[in-house]
């Protein structure tokens, strides 16, 4: 099995199984990436589709969502695709890959600021989880491109996007609306009717990953 997923993996579900149980007076505190909320901020103008395990999120009383875009922020929409091209989001925070839209423009400058932003956010709502899109090239947490996804081959890697990769590093946890094992978890804090459903797993445990990433 990869090392690095499955110790994020279980790090983020003994998180998630730590967190507190929230009341409508003090709600849990959930980042969501605002276009997993309906919010139509993706590239294209829409909201990426709908992801009914993050939208749940919604419902309850006792969360309170942010929510943010990091893309929309910098960028506006709808924009052109972006996907990082020489390593993951890490490697953006750390000057080692970049940031390029479709057409080859650098837009690495832009999304480190929007980063910035998120972590901001994050920190003066004291988010106590985040649940972000997968693949996104800002809020990816378990699968991202490695390069244009337009590309004739295009290529998958295991790794954070560049916002995700800048709240990870500074201690929030992420999930992505892929992991269906972690939002059960989720859901069990936050509605106190919620039964465990324990046949339920997260993105890195779907066959797809395992065949794709040669993980066992």
């Amino acid at each position: 099995m990869h090392p690095i997923t499955f110790t994020t993996a279980m790090t983020d579900r003994d998180h998630l199984r730590q967190l507190r149980i929230p009341t409508k007076d003090n709600p849990l505190r959930i980042m969501m990436s605002a276009c997993l909320s309906g919010i139509t901020c993706g590239w294209d103008g829409t909201a990426n589709g709908e992801y009914p395990a993050a939208l749940r999120i919604l419902k309850y009383d006792t969360v309170k969502v942010v929510k943010f875009c990091p893309e929309e922020f910098s960028f506006g929409a709808p924009r052109e695709m972006c996907d990082i091209h020489g390593g993951t989001g890490f490697d953006v925070l750390d000057g080692k890959a970049k940031l390029l839209t479709e057409s080859g423009q650098d837009w690495t400058e832009g999304i480190l600021k929007a980063s910035a932003h998120m972590l901001d956010i994050a920190t003066q709502h004291q988010i106590e989880l985040a649940v972000l899109m997968d693949v996104s090239a800002a809020c990816g947490s378990q699968v991202i491109y490695s390069g244009s996804r337009f590309s004739e081959h295009k290529v998958y890697q295991i790794g954070a996007g560049v916002a995700a990769a800048m709240l990870i590093r500074n201690g929030f946890k992420v999930i992505s609306q892929r992991d269906y094992a972690s939002l059960e978890i989720l859901y069990s804090k936050i509605d106190p009717t919620h039964v465990l459903d324990t046949s339920k797993i997260d993105h890195h445990e779907i066959e797809w990953y395992k065949e794709y990433f040669k993980t066992t």
